[in-house]
């Protein structure tokens, strides 16, 4: 696993705080993430998820942790790896960041 101490780290903070189990759809969890959160932590956000996208770590590790991670989100469903629908979720903060 790519971080030693889950708990600590933004990455899954971000992501398991926002894509568990109990929402209703992904898109959803999205949404009410934008128009909830504080725009300060938004642009935190983008910031430590391009970070971790960038990262030294493989396709595939970024891939199983983000999937570890967002335990609510059905990647199948999206038809794209969890590391492109995440470059998604940050293009859609971004633009909701410009929209503010």
């Amino acid at each position: 696993m790519l971080f030693i101490n889950k708990h600590e780290d933004p990455v899954f903070q971000f992501l398991a705080g926002t894509f568990h189990q109990d929402i209703e759809s992904p898109d959803d969890a999205l949404q009410e993430l934008l128009t909830e959160e504080i725009r300060e932590y938004l642009g935190d956000a983008v910031v430590f998820l391009t970070d971790f996208i960038e990262s030294e770590h493989s396709v595939n590790e970024k891939n199983d942790y983000i999937q570890s991670c967002a335990d609510g989100v059905y990647f199948p469903a999206f038809n794209l790896e969890p590391i492109d629908w995440l470059k998604n979720v940050i293009v859609q903060i971004k633009k909701s960041l410009n929209e503010i």
